[in-house]
């Protein structure tokens, strides 16, 4: 029995394969549209030019040798016997299908105990090709599709620079959905314009979705963003930790039970972060879990 307040990715993980399974991060050196030129070559406002990757790649590392790096670390400190390969970094879909699935194979096989995929990616980097490749996959593994949704409202993914609205991701997932794979949306809190109603509007609306997974993010500045020129001049607030974490303790309750909760905080790099500093704190998770179970709240109460 699950005895956190909302349905963790850990206890889901070790009930489907009987022990610790750790995601390995790996960047593939691909790109996104909002940045090649394609939608824009800015990104959007709270992505510098690293976006979220290691930078393993830029460094000459393949695929392989950044998951053998990777797995005797990750093995020794969380103890797993089992891993998924995460393609973090910017769009993972967005290659042309040889490149995606020579990289995905790449990944599968680069040691023994590699039990599936988690592919991060956009709504608007998928279509039938990619999504039968997945398919394929998920015939025999574990296969996570990550799509960046930030915000269920049109207004706001304008204001951030998205380059795509929600009917888009709508759409990416009714396509995803009968094919075996796993959808998981992200959701930033604390985006420019929006307030508490804003954001439980976004979560009532991924709950409805038939969604499998879910990650929440902090909205932090990093250096060499545009956010971080707005938050100078004095355009952005930052969310306060109390803020932030009771914000997320009322989303989990609009989720449905089943939903995996992937993440509810962030890892900023120390040295990109420029605000709020709170959030290189290692105290919020615990703190969010602290406050659902003294305020009575769980996962789904409200759904």
């Amino acid at each position: 029995m699950n005895p956190l307040p909302y349905r963790d990715f850990n206890t889901y993980l070790r009930e489907l394969f009987g022990c610790r399974v750790q995601k390995i991060t790996v960047d593939a050196g691909l790109t996104c549209p909002n940045r090649d030129g394609t939608l824009g070559r800015s990104g959007c406002i709270y992505c510098n030019a690293r976006g979220s990757g290691t930078g393993a790649h830029a460094r000459g590392l393949s695929i392989t040798e950044q998951i053998r790096s990777s797995h005797r670390y990750v093995a020794r400190r969380y103890k797993a016997r089992k891993f998924l390969v995460y393609f973090q970094s910017f769009s993972n879909t967005y290659a042309p299908l040889d490149l995606l699935r020579r990289i995905y194979d790449e990944a599968l096989a680069a040691v023994d105990d590699i039990v599936g995929l988690s592919i991060g990616t956009r709504p608007d980097c998928v279509d039938d090709g990619v999504l039968s490749l997945l398919g394929g996959y998920a015939l025999d593994r574990l296969v996570w599709v990550e799509y960046g949704l930030q915000s269920a409202h049109d207004d706001t993914l304008r204001r951030i620079h998205r380059g795509h609205d929600f009917a888009c991701f709508r759409r990416a997932v009714a396509e995803t959905r009968g094919r075996g794979i796993r959808i998981c949306a992200h959701v930033i809190l604390g985006l420019p314009g929006e307030g508490r109603a804003e954001m439980m509007e976004t979560a009532r609306a991924v709950a409805g979705l038939g969604l499998d997974g879910i990650k929440l993010h902090l909205l932090y500045v990093v250096k060499g963003t545009a956010l971080e020129r707005i938050y100078r001049a004095g355009g952005y607030r930052c969310l306060e930790a109390d803020e932030y974490v009771d914000l997320v303790c009322e989303f989990l309750e609009y989720l449905p039970p089943e939903m995996v909760v992937q993440r509810l905080t962030g890892d900023p790099h120390p040295g990109e972060l420029v605000a709020p500093r709170w959030a290189l704190e290692r105290t919020t998770l615990q703190r969010i879990r602290e406050t659902m179970a003294a305020t009575g709240r769980f996962q789904g109460r409200r759904f």
